[in-house]
């Protein structure tokens, strides 16, 4: 080949090269960046990039979810037999603090000798009983260890109607398990509404008592607790599929702070029901307990209750809370429209009593 011939055909390969190299840049805008290739370009497109996912949300709360085992040494009573035996309960708890309080059901340790938590990581520790709050059915325990994996919290979780929520527990004692599901109904976090819990479609088994509730973004919304129930023909109890019940985390804080405060949660109680109108202010008061500080101070059934110490009365739960939250003892002035005039009636908060009546009992 002649020089010239050499000189044309080089001349015409570096211009081929100069457009196929500009025809790739223009294609591959992150080469233009300096990426370069990578072998990912000679692979299939990652399945997992694009699939919905909530592994980074439990992965920031599951561990915090702990396996319990209560035993309680019972005896079997009968004309040949008077023998101690031990009997076991499982359940879940959630850990709250760093330096080792955590939350359960009042149920899961009830009358329990001893107390185990199996904490995700391995480890299994003694734990004692700090108190409970059988309305609630929630009960703080604590443990001694380092290094525990706190369950993210947010101070308002603000939960809605049709949230995704999932359940952590340890149902039947099979380890850790995931069920999800939406909020179905969104319960109140006042300490006088003790049973208007958060009701989720989130499947709950024996054992996922005092487990998590969380949100999609793994922040705790409750601690799971019951299932529905009903009595078939035969009287047999059952439960019931997509009703399950959490105690709301704002509640279940407040219950746990005033236990580690306290050694117990402690109510308010006037002795009286009410309800508000739409078309009028105030509460209507609709019945008062005999003997109660309601009715020795002299409120009757058809008074309506326009404030408590000055603050007007919109809504007959924000009522009954602000009664709960106050301590026994305290006296307040309640301003109240009875046929058309207004009087004043002081009355002295007594402390709302945990009976057989109003405790709340779940399985």
């Amino acid at each position: 080949m002649s020089g010239r011939h050499f000189l044309s055909f080089l001349v015409r390969s570096v211009l081929l090269g100069i457009v196929v190299a500009a025809l790739i840049l223009l294609l591959v805008p992150s080469l233009r960046q300096g990426a370069g290739f990578t072998d990912t370009w000679f692979r299939d497109s990652s399945v997992t990039a694009s699939r919905a996912t909530y592994f980074p949300a439990l992965s920031r709360s599951a561990p915090a979810v702990v396996n319990i085992y209560s035993v309680s040494i019972e005896t079997d009573t009968g004309l040949f037999r008077n023998q101690p035996r031990e009997r076991a309960s499982l359940g879940s708890g959630v850990i709250m603090t760093e330096n080792g309080y955590i939350l359960t059901c009042d149920h899961v340790v009830a009358n329990a000798d001893s107390i185990y938590v199996a904490v995700q990581d391995g480890r299994v520790l003694e734990a004692q009983i700090v108190g409970n709050d059988p309305l609630t059915d929630l009960a703080v325990l604590k443990v001694s260890a380092d290094n525990l994996h706190v369950i993210p919290q947010a101070k308002e979780p603000e939960i809605r109607v049709g949230d995704i929520v999932m359940a952590i527990g340890n149902p039947f004692n099979l380890g850790q398990t995931i069920t999800q599901g939406i909020v179905s109904r969104a319960g109140r976090n006042g300490l006088s509404n003790y049973v208007d819990f958060i009701q989720t479609d989130a499947v709950l088994n024996q054992g996922n008592s005092g487990g998590a509730l969380v949100d999609s973004n793994g922040l705790l919304v409750g601690i799971t607790n019951a299932n529905f129930q009903v009595r078939d023909a035969r009287r047999r109890v059952r439960n019931v599929d997509g009703i399950n019940f959490a105690v709301p985390y704002e509640l279940a804080k407040r219950v746990m702070d005033e236990i580690i405060i306290n050694g117990k949660v402690t109510r308010g109680q006037l002795g009286f029901m009410g309800e508000e109108h739409r078309d009028r202010p105030g509460i209507e008061v609709t019945s008062v307990s005999s003997g109660s500080p309601a009715d020795k101070a002299g409120l009757r059934a058809g008074d309506i209750i326009m404030a408590i110490d000055g603050v007007r009365l919109e809504s007959a739960s924000k009522t009954l809370d602000m009664i709960a939250e106050t301590d026994p003892g305290t006296q307040l002035e309640l301003q109240v429209s009875r046929g058309g005039d207004m009087i004043t009636i002081n009355v002295v908060v007594a402390e709302l009593a945990v009976t057989p009546g109003n405790s709340l009992r779940l399985n």
